[in-house]
């Protein structure tokens, strides 16, 4: 297993010193700082939310990354009342959807909605996977492991043998779903870095289906990834093409390069720097470091169609881009690779309402290119 890994701050001339003091500030602005600067939210004695700011709510994809960074850093209370809040409100025990977790819920626990999403699912589990091996299993729910593996059970196996529901993982060509049941997916939800190891991890009849996903998820980054820009859609055909339908619960387009589309090229960075796999997908890296060189140095990124031409004035979370792109320069170090990351390294946090997305990503930068986000 990976025991090196890179410090792309000190390979810029950051003091060892200064990124850890650097880390500290973020660690405590995102769980504790003030009333405009936290998402992280104690509920009794032993719970806690992550709160998504912008929309007013607590989300799988933001308690699943709240766990993920807390397994990182060692915190092991924290990690913990995060999983008992998700594993109360959110993960459901009955009905279509037994085993998954409602994707949104309100700050009192009411669930807002009756299904998953995926990304929630699969950063839980994984998630899960390296707390029980850095703290060892408890009982209950915090037997992690154990915990994971179920997780990935229901992900892949509802539907068979009189189960109900559906599996979040197209079982015929290796593609994490947008949703369980649809027939298109998200490239950001490609995750082949935890395919990897959820193969050595898994239940032992599931791992040939988690190594071959990882290699499926490398070669569709590379098609759902434009050759010129290294954009993806955030939602995309299984061929790679922007998904340009629309969908019955909403009238919104998703075949642009928008929200969800950032994270791809901050999971091509972390994928590689984990793996050092290249199915020709680190490509989109250096596409993407090199076309928003001249909107970096203007500090105005736009919402942009995916071969770059601009489709909105003013992009919904600025600090998301510059902190996904300079994480991608683990997977492609080009001519201005080191600018990113000078950029990132004095880009402060988010503040206010639209906080929680844009810290989420600029904590996982800064965890990335600090050698700090690692297999356990």
């Amino acid at each position: 297993m990976k025991k090196h890994y890179r410090n792309v701050f000190a390979e810029i001339g950051i003091e060892a010193e200064q990124v850890e003091v650097r880390l500290g500030q973020i660690r405590d602005f995102y769980f504790y700082g003030k009333e405009d600067e936290h998402v992280y939210y104690p509920v009794g004695d032993d719970m806690a939310y992550i709160m998504d700011t912008g929309n007013n709510d607590v989300r799988t994809e933001g308690m699943s990354y709240g766990m993920m960074i807390c397994v990182q850093l060692g915190m092991r209370e924290e990690f913990d009342r995060l999983w008992k809040w998700a594993k109360t409100y959110m993960w459901m025990a009955d009905g279509f959807h037994e085993g998954y977790f409602a994707w949104s819920c309100a700050a009192d626990g009411t669930k807002n909605a009756d299904s998953p999403a995926p990304d929630g699912e699969e950063f839980f589990a994984m998630a899960l996977f390296f707390a029980s091996h850095r703290w060892g299993n408890g009982e209950g729910i915090f037997n992690y492991s154990h915990e994971a593996r179920e997780i990935l059970r229901a992900c892949l196996h509802k539907g068979e043998n009189g189960r109900p529901g559906e599996p979040m993982w197209n079982r015929d060509n290796y593609q994490i779903l947008f949703v369980p049941g649809s027939d298109f997916t998200d490239p950001s939800y490609h995750l082949p870095h935890f395919y990897e190891l959820f193969a050595l991890w898994a239940y032992e009849e599931d791992r040939p289906f988690w190594e071959r996903a990882a290699l499926e998820s490398r070669r569709y980054l590379v098609k759902a990834c434009h050759g010129k820009t290294g954009f993806s859609a955030e939602y995309a055909e299984f061929d790679g093409s922007p998904m340009r339908r629309r969908l019955p619960w909403t009238d919104d387009r998703h075949d642009w390069f928008f929200s969800d589309s950032y994270r791809t090229a901050a999971n091509i960075g972390l994928d590689y720097e984990w793996f050092g796999k290249d199915e020709g997908q680190c490509s989109a890296a250096r596409a993407i470091q090199e076309f928003l060189l001249e909107d970096a140095r203007t500090d105005t990124y736009h919402i942009y169609e995916v071969d770059g031409s601009v489709a909105g004035e003013q992009a919904l979370h600025p600090a998301a881009i510059p902190a996904t792109v300079a994480m991608s320069t683990l997977a492609a170090s080009t001519g201005c690779s080191c600018e990113w990351v000078e950029r990132f390294w004095k880009m402060p946090m988010r503040t206010g309402k639209r906080r929680y997305y844009d810290n989420c990503l600029y904590f996982f930068a800064f965890l990335a290119l600090s050698g700090n986000y690692r297999i356990w």
